[in-house]
């Protein structure tokens, strides 16, 4: 098979609750192939499932498209694990052909090394928990507001707008975080003596160079519905769902 792209990443799906965009995601997913598919945490939200979530069938039919993926197409397919969905292991030992699940991985491609994590292990070194409770009620809060903001704009004919989005490039708690966790993606970068950092968790795609070190993140399928691809000259690109 011809893949479209050598390598996607996407994070945050955050399947389980009511704002998860199943259907975007799967549209994205058959009309960009790729020879590697990395899955960079919180793909479930094992957290909102335990409090109010409900497990329903659209969620299902990601992991079955999932399976199609590795049947069909032939993908390697990597369950990187974020904080939401730590217990995956104990519900699905899996053992099946180009399919691994880990807490972390190197990605190699072109002559550069990527340590590829989800994220979460730098929120105890910022002392910031705002992050890890994602699925808490202050975000589900806000996630509600922005499907009633929304649905007034679409009433009236208006784009789409991200209500968090404008939180986190304007609300200066938010800004310092997201400029401390950068430092951090650069450092570990150093520790694993690689020359790049894959990452998802804050919900903010991103492709920056920090003092020589790439970073990159995927973004989120809640709200900015965003991916990493790489193409088969090793050039990665943010795609935006909305654009």
């Amino acid at each position: 098979m011809d893949f479209k792209y050598k390598t996607i990443v996407i994070s945050d799906l955050h399947l389980g609750t009511k704002d998860a965009k199943v259907k975007e995601v799967i549209k994205f997913l058959k009309h960009n192939s790729c020879e590697n598919l990395i899955m960079n945490g919180d793909i479930i939200d094992g957290w909102h499932l335990k409090q109010t979530g409900t497990w329903r069938k659209k969620d299902t039919k990601f992991f079955k498209f999932i399976l199609k993926l590795l049947a069909k197409h032939k993908t390697n397919i990597f369950y990187i694990k974020g904080n939401h969905d730590a217990f995956i292991n104990n519900i699905a030992p899996l053992i099946l052909p180009n399919f691994q699940i880990l807490d972390e991985m190197i990605y190699e491609s072109f002559g550069k090394r990527y340590v590829v994590t989800h994220g979460d292990l730098f929120d105890s070194t910022n002392k910031m928990l705002w992050l890890s409770k994602l699925g808490g009620i202050g975000y589900d809060l806000l996630l509600a507001y922005n499907r009633w903001y929304n649905y007034r704009r679409m009433k009236k004919g208006l784009p789409y707008k991200s209500i968090s989005k404008y939180w986190k490039e304007n609300v200066k708690v938010i800004v310092n975080f997201l400029s401390k966790f950068e430092k951090h993606v650069k450092e570990y970068a150093i520790l694993k003596e690689c020359d790049g950092v894959i990452s998802g968790h804050v919900h903010k795609p991103m492709i920056k160079d920090i003092e020589g070190i790439t970073y990159l993140n995927s973004g989120d399928w809640v709200e900015s519905l965003s991916a990493l691809t790489e193409d088969f000259d090793g050039k990665w690109k943010i795609y935006e769902y909305y654009k």
